[in-house]
């Protein structure tokens, strides 16, 4: 059955380029031109993956991610015309999973869009149940429990703690993690790793500001401490 994206943006231009190539590429596309009847096609549609620009009528593309990660966690790829990077850091705080800036490569966003798809898939060859300090992530059904309570993670997030968790005490540098996240449809630079970690943070740690999992280490990268369980 082929995967259906749906594609969010006040322009009608964007809007059929996209629908266009994409259903070429052999996906089913819906369209809408705000957040608001994104929301609703969301719901009741179920994509398997969205593509959001930011600044829309009636309902902003910022405005959306807050109130639809409240209820589900399918992948986002922001398409934004602005390039500061404040914009897109924000779209990554509310749960976006990665960003592109227009104008953009088609086949650059349809690789992004293959290989979100390919992590939303999982990772047949890996089935395992990691556990350390409470912490519970089980690769077969794709879930986190911290401290027996269910935690919602973006799927970017997901992979990233599953990588930690898998060399606890190893020091990771931003680019490892970054190369090795690559294939679950990461293609951001440190500013937008430091991004995840620190939300990853704030959904699995007692204390986010003093943490008790992911270490940051100056000047290097991360590691998961590890536990005393």
């Amino acid at each position: 059955m082929s995967k259906t994206i749906l594609v969010v943006d006040d322009q009608s231009s964007v809007r059929q380029l996209l629908q266009e190539y994409l259903t070429e590429q052999g996906y089913r596309v819906l369209t809408t031109t705000d957040g608001q009847n994104a929301l609703y096609l969301a719901r009741h549609e179920n994509p398997d993956l969205i593509l959001l620009d930011i600044m829309m009528p009636r309902m902003d593309g910022y405005q959306f991610l807050r109130q639809f990660r409240q209820e589900r966690q399918t992948p986002v790829i922001i398409i934004t015309a602005r390039e500061e990077e404040t914009d897109a850091v924000l779209g990554l705080d509310l749960g976006a999973d990665d960003y592109i800036i227009k104008p953009f490569r088609m086949r650059e966003l349809a690789a992004r869009i293959r290989a979100i798809l390919r992590r939303q898939e999982g990772h047949p060859h890996r089935q395992e149940t990691l556990r350390a300090g409470g912490i519970v992530l089980d690769e077969g059904t794709h879930t986190v429990t911290v401290k027996e309570q269910p935690v919602s993670l973006t799927p970017l997030e997901f992979d990233l703690l599953a990588t930690l968790m898998r060399s606890p005490g190893r020091v990771y540098t931003r680019a490892e993690l970054i190369e090795m996240l690559a294939d679950s449809g990461f293609a951001g630079i440190d500013t937008t790793l430091n991004v995840h970690v620190r939300n990853l943070r704030l959904k699995i740690e007692p204390d986010p500001k003093n943490p008790r999992y992911i270490e940051t280490i100056f000047g290097v990268g991360y590691r998961f401490r590890k536990q005393q369980d």
